[in-house]
């Protein structure tokens, strides 16, 4: 009660720093008509001004409103835009690190050219981060115009770049790119065997449009690079023979928990089957030679019974293509990972493509925080206020809108089926159509997407269906859709990225009408012509009273639902959202429907009636809330696990560019052979023994093993009066002696090179081998809780323990391996051909494994060998058109630059 009251007295703590933000806004505003006087020239030499004036000892913030008035001058005269107030609000919130909650349709991306300009004056780099490649394309293609007019450079990274095209788009002053890629090529960079390959330079700025999409939503799956194993097709198809031979007693299936486990009848049945198939080995299938059979069993179980068609997945040129759950696109190249996605190929009957073992890996959560300042943009992020703060460090602060919010939310309506649900919708939809008024109708899948239109079709009402399938034609339904009496289904609407615009959209228009017309009176009297008929079209949707959004049920997560509703009420236009929903959804259903179902019969509730009342609505939210906070739980303690690596990761990865970046590294592999020698000393040798009980014998023995050096050191430990310290310096000098002569044979830049290139390759092997042990430790490390210790704590000094024996085996191997290289014909060059062909996996946070795989095919066309016109492989004299990092064409696998391009 005196919260409420406080806050009607002294405001929200949101209103008081939106209201900090006023100040600024008038001094900007009030710069407008000098600035508006300044021609094209001088507006753009005062980027030249500002980069002097923080060279002079400026902050930043001291130059936020200067540059905020020139970069609303810039849109002004290159795209026709003037930023409003709020806009400057949240540009400013952008620029201190934070999140600006914007409603959908109040601009937020030309919001975001504000705080990108000001962050690149300080030259470090400013990284715009999308949800998919076809917003950044289009993002960096319109903003980039205003940065391009004030004299910064702007780059795009999107799938399918060279390393060449991707280090050209990192050195820009601002870069537009997706997570994903972003992520990907931070781990691709600590892959490479030379810093000149490298291609990222640096943390420094990052704006993240749909941050909740990215920083929540994404964050529950790690990136994980990965390479492929060897093929298993056989076995799956085998195994997937089998399991439409179980019956409904022999397994369990959770929705909850997204899992599928065999009963104890359902072993001994399955056991049957594979005994008489030949696939088992011995007689019990938990026997240790029959983990692999086990493992194919479960995945095949979870295919069948947890996955369905058209909801989850779909296929499509004879390969099973993942949709996402949150925005239900298509994700062509992405798979899902631990044999699943092979098993939903054996289910299909498609082509079985291998697995995939991990190579590099990083969680969302600790990429993002490696940037020196983050910042966000989204319409909804509230929701998720606590986990952004407690995660990321990052404050939301909700930005008033231009103009108040005219759309009315309507209690949702329940029914008790979903045919009594899907006739109210129809009705509805029917009487909205006729009526001429615009409507969105929002589906959780591409089932029920088509289920909607297949109805539609039936009672004749015309409307086009957003999903997946559709995913081209995408921009221009949604631009679209706001047409009187369009009806439009989508399947999410979350990061669409396109306005719906009351009566059309003017730009989408032009391009799909007059996209071959010439430039000239004609094609601007078509477009004089277009407009009108925009505008006609906008008043009848307006007196028809704005989108109508309806939604067919209730997502688990409350952020779909108001993404969904911000659709309508764009820009003050009227609007109305109404949600449908019955006790068959999903959300229902899993969360206590029967109990609801019950109460509904004792309250004689008849065929084709519905309950409207608050109440139902807080009931849904409470269920929402737990889903998000289970959520929440579950991306915290998969951060928890991947601290752990990720200290361990930031260690391998800094040490890795220091011996990149070293000219020569002799003296750290001198102290890893005198670190081997002591480690090799020690076990041999206890502390304050008698030469006695020295294993003299063993000990001669490990040194021939590992440094190659036969001496006698059983023969040096009968000496009289001889010490542990003297046999350790007499091995450390003969060492010594070894390595230079080697190195004196070889010269001192093949020394280099060969030094360079074996710790390198050793150090990227073992820490494969390394990741590989954590993530079985991680699967395992939960059943220490039933021997009442911490499974996290055991976590952590397990992992540690394993880190000091990597490092352990790095030392030891790199020195055995040093101490036996022979130069044959030439210094192994530091190519990146070790690389197997990459994937890059997101991890299921439900049951802990792998879940989807983005394929990465070859960068360029010389990889598949289709070479730039004028080039033949068989004549050394063309080569001149290849690449620098591109294969060399005399098929040796290593990059140009590397072999026969050393030479030009």
């Amino acid at each position: 009660m005196f919260g409420g009251l406080a806050r009607r007295l002294f405001g929200s703590s949101n209103d008081r720093r939106v209201k900090a933000l006023r100040p600024r806004v008038a001094a900007i505003n009030a710069l407008e008509p000098e600035i508006s006087a300044l021609t094209d020239d001088q507006l753009r030499a005062k980027t030249a001004e500002f980069r002097a004036e923080l060279a002079a000892g400026k902050t930043l913030d001291d130059l936020l409103v200067p540059a905020f008035a020139v970069v609303r001058e810039a849109a002004k005269r290159v795209l026709g835009q003037r930023h409003f107030d709020v806009q400057l609000m949240g540009g400013m919130t952008l620029h201190e690190g934070r999140i600006a909650e914007m409603k959908t349709g109040e601009g937020k991306t030309l919001v975001s050219t504000l705080a990108a300009y000001l962050n690149a004056l300080a030259g470090k780099g400013v990284h715009v981060v999308t949800v998919n490649d076809y917003l950044a394309q289009r993002d960096s293609g319109m903003m980039g115009r205003v940065h391009g007019f004030l004299g910064l450079t702007v780059g795009v990274i999107v799938h399918g770049l060279d390393d060449d095209q991707r280090r050209d788009a990192y050195a820009c002053d601002i870069t537009y790119a997706t997570n994903n890629e972003l992520g990907f090529d931070y781990l691709r960079d600590n892959m490479k065997y030379d810093v000149e390959s490298m291609v990222q330079r640096g943390h420094y700025f990052a704006i993240v449009d749909e941050v909740d999409s990215i920083l929540v939503d994404e964050a529950r799956t790690p990136l994980i690079i990965s390479g492929p194993m060897e093929d298993r097709s056989d076995l799956y198809v085998a195994v997937d023979a089998l399991v439409p031979q179980l019956v409904a007693e022999d397994y369990e299936v959770d929705e909850k928990q997204r899992t599928a486990t065999l009963t104890e009848a359902g072993n001994e049945h399955i056991e049957r089957l594979l005994a008489e198939a030949g696939l088992l080995k011995g007689e019990n299938l938990y026997d240790v030679e029959n983990v692999t059979v086990v493992h194919h069993v479960n995945q095949a179980l979870r295919a069948h019974k947890l996955f369905s068609k058209d909801k989850d997945y779909i296929v499509r040129n004879d390969e099973v293509v993942i949709i996402d759950e949150f925005t239900g696109r298509m994700m062509p190249g992405r798979r899902f990972s631990e044999g699943l996605h092979q098993a939903l190929e054996a289910k299909e009957r498609t082509k079985i493509q291998p697995e995939n073992q991990t190579l590099a890996s990083i969680t969302f959560q600790n990429y993002f925080r490696m940037y020196h300042k983050l910042s966000g943009m989204t319409g909804t992020a509230l929701t998720e206020a606590e986990e952004l703060l407690d995660i990321y460090g990052l404050e939301v602060v909700e930005i008033p809108t231009n103009l108040p919010v005219a759309r009315k939310d309507d209690h949702d309506e329940v029914y008790r089926t979903a045919r009594e649900k899907e006739g109210a919708i129809i009705a509805l939809i029917r009487d909205c159509a006729e009526r001429g008024q615009p409507v969105l109708v929002g589906t959780t899948s591409i089932e029920k997407s088509e289920q909607l239109s297949e109805a539609l079709k039936r009672e004749n009402v015309p409307h086009q269906v957003l999903n997946a399938r559709y995913h081209e034609q995408e921009a221009y339904i949604i631009a679209q859709a706001g047409v009187p009496g369009s009806v439009t289904i989508a399947t999410n609407m979350a990061g669409r990225g396109t306005d719906i615009q009351l009566g059309g959209n003017l730009d989408m228009r032009i391009e799909s009408e007059l996209a071959d017309a010439p430039e000239g009176p004609e094609r601007e009297a078509r477009i004089a012509a277009i407009k009108a008929d925009i505008a006609e079209k906008k008043q009848q949707a307006l007196a028809a009273g704005g989108l109508f959004v309806m939604g067919t049920e209730r997502h688990e997560s409350r952020r779909i639902d108001n993404q969904l509703r911000g659709r309508s009420g764009r820009q003050g236009d009227p609007g109305r959202s109404h949600f449908f929903l019955s006790l068959d959804d999903d959300l229902m259903r899993i969360f206590g429907s029967q109990r609801i179902d019950g109460m509904l019969q004792k309250l004689g509730i008849q065929d084709g009636e519905a309950i409207v009342h608050p109440w139902v609505n807080k009931a849904l939210e409470k269920a929402q809330k737990k889903v998000e906070a289970r959520n929440f739980d579950i991306r915290k303690n998969l951060l928890k696990y991947d601290n752990v690596m990720n200290d361990q990761r930031k260690a391998v990865f800094e040490q890795r560019l220091e011996f990149l970046s070293s000219p020569s590294i002799s003296p750290q592999i001198a102290e890893m052979r005198h670190d081997v020698i002591d480690d090799v000393v020690s076990k041999h040798i206890p502390e304050n023994a008698y030469p006695e009980q020295w294993s003299s014998a063993e000990l001669e023995e490990e040194v021939r093993e590992v440094l190659n050096l036969d001496l006698p050191i059983v023969a040096w430990a009968a000496e009289e009066g001889i010490a542990d310290d003297e046999i350790r310096e007499r091995i450390t000098k003969a060492a010594d002696a070894a390595a230079e002569e080697r190195a004196e044979r070889f010269g001192p830049d093949i020394t280099k090179q060969i030094e360079k290139a074996v710790l390198l390759q050793t150090l990227d092997h073992l820490w494969r081998e390394h990741l590989a042990t954590l993530d079985h430790l991680r699967q395992v490390i939960g059943l220490r809780g039933y021997a009442q210790r911490d499974p996290l704590n055991e976590y952590k000094s397990e992992a540690f323990e394993l880190f000091q024996a990597m490092l352990a085996r790095l030392r030891e191997t790199v020195t055995a391996q040093l101490m036996r290289v022979e130069l044959v014909q030439s210094p192994p060059p530091l190519a990146d051909e070790a690389l197997p062909e990459m994937h890059a996996i997101h991890q299921d946070p439900l049951t802990g494994e792998n879940e989807m795989a983005y394929a990465e095919p070859a960068y360029a066309d010389e990889a598949n060998g289709q070479w730039p016109s004028g080039v033949n492989p068989n004549d050394p004299t063309t080569w001149a058109g290849v690449g620098r990092n591109a294969p060399c064409p005399c098929g040796s696998g290593r990059k140009f630059k590397h072999c026969h391009g050393s030479f030009a």
